[in-house]
């Protein structure tokens, strides 16, 4: 009887202690990101979907889909700034505890898309002309982000992104930062 109570109190301990295995590689994850451009967080801001596919060591494949939207003041107007990005690339891990509960990670990404002044209208209200033109755009972007696992399903991220672009008429260095959660699948 003593035996068959060690045998389970044995499984018991087995099944408290045994947790998922977490960043497998092939391990594919959707993520989504929230973040604002600069100080006014209602008026500057960035959406983005993601595909990750996990590779070795923690490390990850990236790809994703942006939306930015900001505002360039005139006179007694904004003036919307809007950019359609889609990017490819890969994030390393930097650090990370073994059971991957917390990780650091950096990532380098290859950046092209669209940007959109005042929705291509080219006059203003008061008779002006926007100089500025709608572009295809293209890049490099790099990103930092600190990952927390929630459960073994879900990971938090906190992450600062800059991006260098060409062939546009706003600003070429771009930076945000943002909060994300992600779903591993």
């Amino acid at each position: 009887m003593i035996k068959y109570i060690f045998a389970v109190m044995l499984a018991v301990l087995s099944i408290a202690a045994a947790q998922a295995q977490r960043m497998m590689p092939q391990q594919k994850g959707l993520e989504v990101n929230a973040g604002m451009l600069s100080k006014e967080i209602s008026d500057n801001y960035y959406l983005n979907l993601t595909l990750t596919v996990n590779g070795k060591n923690g490390s990850y494949w990236i790809w994703g889909a942006e939306y930015t939207h900001q505002f360039s003041g005139y006179r007694e107007i904004q003036i919307p700034l809007e950019t359609y990005t889609g990017e490819i690339g890969y994030s390393l891990q930097l650090l990370g505890d073994a059971r991957k509960t917390f990780t650091l990670n950096a990532g380098l990404t290859a950046v092209g898309g669209y940007e959109t002044i005042n929705r291509s209208e080219v006059m203003l209200y008061d008779g002006s002309k926007i100089l500025d033109e709608d572009n295809f755009i293209y890049g490099a972007g790099g990103r930092l982000s600190f990952e927390t696992y929630l459960s073994d399903r879900f990971v938090l991220l906190l992450q600062g992104r800059t991006k260098v672009l060409w062939d546009t008429d706003l600003k070429q260095f771009r930076t945000s930062a943002g909060v994300g959660l992600r779903f591993n699948f």
